[in-house]
C-alpha cells in the first residue's frame, strides 16, 4: 500500500504561504417576508384540480468590505385558480458571507451560485411554513439550479451588450 507522507498538509496550497480558499456564512436573515391571501377564507375551499403556481427567483450580491458580501435570494410564489389569486408569498432572504483566497475570476460564480445554494434550503422552509400558516398545503419549492441561472444571466447580458454596440 502506498504511503502519502509527501502530500502537503496545513493551509499551504502549493507555494508554501498562501491560505486555503474559504467561504463562511457569517449571518443569515429575513430581509422581507410578505404573505397575502386576498380571497380568504373563500380561497381556502377545496378544489377538484391543483392551482397554477408561478415562481420567480432572483439573486443579488453587494460587497460589504474586501472579503465580506451580502447575498440576497428573492423568491416570489403566486398561486392562482382561474382568475382568482389564492396566495402570493414574497421572501428576500439574505446571508453575509466571508470569502477569501479565491481567484478573482471565481468570485461571481461563488456569489451567484454557491452562496444562494447555501441559502436556499432555509428560504425554502420559510416559504413552506408561510403557506402552511396561511391555511394552504406547504409549498415545497423544487431545488433550483443556480449554475444554470447564472449561465443564462451571463448569456442575456452578453446579448444585451451586443445589441447596444450595434
Amino acid at each position: 500500500m502506498a504511503s502519502n507522507d509527501d502530500a502537503p498538509t496545513g493551509p499551504a496550497n502549493g507555494n508554501g504561504n498562501a491560505a486555503q480558499p474559504s467561504l463562511n456564512v457569517l449571518a443569515q436573515y429575513v430581509k422581507d417576508l410578505s404573505f397575502e391571501s386576498p380571497g380568504a377564507p373563500n380561497s381556502l375551499r377545496g378544489r377538484d384540480k391543483a392551482p397554477g403556481i408561478a415562481i420567480n427567483v432572483n439573486v443579488n450580491a453587494n460587497p460589504l468590505s474586501d472579503k465580506q458580501f451580502d447575498v440576497n435570494l428573492t423568491l416570489n410564489a403566486k398561486a392562482s385558480f382561474d382568475q382568482e389569486v389564492l396566495f402570493n408569498v414574497e421572501l428576500v432572504y439574505g446571508g453575509v458571507f466571508a470569502i477569501s483566497g479565491f481567484p478573482q475570476e471565481h468570485m461571481l460564480p461563488i456569489l451567484f451560485i454557491e452562496c444562494p445554494r447555501l441559502l436556499f434550503p432555509f428560504a425554502r422552509q420559510i416559504i413552506a411554513e408561510a403557506t402552511r400558516n396561511g391555511g394552504f398545503p406547504p409549498l415545497m419549492l423544487d431545488p433550483i439550479d443556480f449554475a444554470q441561472m447564472f449561465q443564462q444571466k451571463l448569456a442575456e447580458d452578453q446579448a444585451a451588450a451586443k445589441v447596444k454596440v450595434s
